[in-house]
């Protein structure tokens, strides 16, 4: 499985020969110059919610490809409404599988308002399961005790969680999720991006190692194998 980073919130996962591509937001991240979304490959895009630091790229990269854009039903329709028609709609609590695996939505507590200031949804995070390997992408979202169901009925092998603060749990509530979904293995996500969500990538990491925990902070552009 390979897992690269195209800065904030946005990752590739390729999952047997299959390229799926989360919170598509590259072109206007001045962290990401580097990074032409134009060359970026997906089959399938998911989204976790309508805010622009996470669908801005996701109109261009779906027409160019025909990927499937799994997302809720507003975010759903609002697409449509784009011109991307290959859209599967899901909800919080959903499950479907799909020709790399399952995706099973769960809740992320957050805001979700479109582009064009539309209602986006309620926000949520997915779980990939796998023939290779589980893991659960978080979204935005703050430290909930429904991970919990994560932990007591899935076994994930590593995930993404928001580190940033501010805007969503940060690092300390971050270790406590460790806890509640039964897994040490993480890939920061949703910081340093803007002024409000700048961390301290050593604490950071000395946080989690003290508590036990790996936290992976990828260079944007950098592929990790899993």
């Amino acid at each position: 499985m390979n897992i690269t980073y195209y800065g904030h919130s946005c990752f590739g996962v390729e999952i047997a020969g299959k390229h799926l591509l989360f919170d598509p937001f590259i072109t206007p991240n001045e962290l990401a110059k580097h990074i032409d979304a134009n060359t970026v490959k997906a089959d399938y895009i998911l989204i976790t919610h309508g805010h622009e630091d996470h669908v801005a790229d996701a109109v261009s990269i779906a027409k160019r490809t025909g990927a499937t854009v799994v997302c809720n039903w507003e975010i759903h329709v609002w697409l449509q409404k784009q011109g991307v028609s290959n859209t599967h709609p899901m909800n919080i609590g959903g499950k479907k599988g799909f020709d790399f695996g399952s995706v099973k939505c769960v809740n992320a507590v957050h805001s979700s308002g479109l582009p064009d200031g539309s209602y986006g949804g309620h926000p949520m995070g997915f779980v990939i399961e796998s023939s290779e390997k589980n893991f659960y992408y978080a979204g935005d979202t703050a430290l909930t005790y429904d991970m919990k169901l994560i932990g007591n009925y899935r076994s994930v092998d590593f995930a993404f969680l928001p580190i940033g603060d501010n805007f969503t749990m940060g690092i300390d509530n971050a270790i406590i999720a460790t806890d509640f979904i039964n897994c040490g293995d993480i890939i920061g996500m949703h910081y340093d991006t803007f002024g409000f969500i700048k961390i301290d990538q050593e604490e950071a990491k000395y946080k989690f190692r003290r508590a036990g925990r790996s936290l992976t902070l990828l260079a944007i552009g950098e592929t990790l194998v899993k």
